[in-house]
């Protein structure tokens, strides 16, 4: 065992030393989702697989990633988070040394396992350590550390471009895969247990539960199932959108066009690529921060409303290099907020005790509407993208009511009936 000393155990047991690494690790993991999109033209170009048996990959690991997190959880829940992350540290840099020597389709996608289950160790652990420590500012929390994953590759973007294209993509996962992993192993080793929760908030519009529920009682509820089917909803047009991207660029012509920016000549793929990883981090933080203020559904409404815009306007004017630069970046920055906004939710509404679990069950939408990415690649070769995106725009429409309409009411009424459950409790207990 460490031993550590006073001061040690002081900054260890900080909670914004505790969500600093949180955020580092969740940083080290961007690449496997938001990077992945560089590699799939040079890996076509290559093999000639195709874009939707390569994008199959993409899907892979989002699904390995989101439905082990609840499992991954578990084991955070009773044992702490620092061994968790050590093992997804291992799985994540092994999982891009397999893809730099993938020759086959089913190595890739054996490597898209792999890179899946490491992050969601990391991903998992780090959200739901940071739903723990921080019980009263649980948005600003969740997006903080979220904002790890949405804008860690923002910094890689370029070097990883510029690595692919003069010493090739495998060489490229090598030393990323590598990289990364060290970095993730070393910060394992300093994060800590959260202590107990000093209770709910019930202060404005954040309103939070009294009780802990348990997993097996989570899943029973209608809130629950409602969080799900919105989540899915909104997930899956911004999935489609990481995902593919590049090859939008370039089906619009506009990938190698040069824009200036300050007197930076960069192609319009590339710096809305790196650009789109910025403001996805940003957001997180920052509509977690408004959704300890004026609310998780009155949030969700403003963001969702804002992202179906962003794609309509997309699909109207984005074959003009610097509005698809401007028009993703504006879809992105409202886009990450579901992963600060949905583990928050589930934290105030179903307790601290067992959030990393009941966070990771409802991280598993992010796995059911990752299985719609490839189906975007065939929905576009038949009916072109227009067809994708006013899809995505409904589902983000759809999602925006559903929050302010229907889960707003529900979730207010299971929340009400916790404080007649405890009344009750009280009164037999004082007869």
């Amino acid at each position: 065992m460490t031993t550590e000393t006073t001061e040690d155990r002081g900054l260890l047991h900080n909670k914004w030393f505790q969500l600093s690494v949180g955020l580092l690790c969740m940083a080290m993991i961007a690449n496997l989702q938001y990077g992945w999109t560089l590699f799939v033209d040079p890996i076509d170009a290559k093999h000639g697989w195709g874009r939707a048996a390569i994008q199959i990959a993409f899907s892979i690991f989002v699904f390995t990633e989101t439905w082990l997190v609840p499992v991954e959880g578990w084991f955070v829940d009773r044992y702490g988070p620092q061994v968790v992350v050590l093992v997804g540290s291992l799985l994540v840099g092994g999982s891009w040394v397999i893809d730099s020597q993938a020759t086959s389709l089913p190595m890739l996608y054996l490597a898209a396992v792999v890179s899946g289950v490491g992050a969601g160790c990391v991903y998992g652990t780090c959200v739901g350590n940071a739903l723990k420590w921080f019980p009263q500012q649980r948005g600003l929390a969740a997006g903080i550390t979220a904002a790890g994953f949405g804008a860690g590759a923002g910094a890689t973007v370029i070097p990883i471009a510029n690595m692919i294209a003069s010493q090739g993509y495998e060489h490229t996962f090598l030393v990323f895969g590598i990289g990364q992993g060290l970095a993730i192993f070393a910060l394992s080793w300093f994060l800590r247990k959260a202590p107990k929760s000093d209770g709910p908030a019930r202060k404005g519009n954040l309103v939070q539960t009294k009780i802990d529920y348990a997993p097996a009682r989570v899943v029973r509820t209608p809130v629950f199932w409602l969080l799900y089917i919105m989540f899915v909803m909104v997930a899956s047009g911004g999935l489609m959108a990481a995902a593919q991207i590049a090859p939008i660029a370039h089906d619009f012509h506009v990938a190698d066009s040069p824009i200036n920016l300050f007197g930076l000549v960069l192609p319009a793929l590339t710096l809305a690529i790196s650009i789109d990883r910025v403001l996805d981090g940003a957001g997180r933080p920052f509509f977690g921060w408004v959704s300890d203020r004026i609310g998780r559904e009155n949030t969700m409404f403003i963001a969702f409303g804002t992202a179906a815009l962003a794609i309509i306007l997309l699909t109207q004017l984005g074959r003009n290099p610097v509005l698809f630069v401007v028009f993703t970046a504006m879809f992105f920055c409202v886009f990450g907020e579901i992963y600060s906004l949905f583990p928050a939710t589930a934290g105030d509404t179903f307790g601290s005790k067992f959030a990393a679990t009941n966070a990771g069950m409802l991280y598993t939408a992010k796995g059911t509407a990752a299985l719609l990415v490839p189906l975007s690649s065939l929905i576009a070769s038949h009916f072109g993208w227009h067809a994708v995106f006013y899809i995505a725009a409904s589902f983000n429409l759809v999602a925006a009511v559903l929050a302010l309409f229907v889960l707003k009411p529900l979730r207010a009424n299971f929340l009400q009936a916790d404080d007649y459950g405890l009344q009750a409790v009280g009164a037999t207990a004082e007869r």
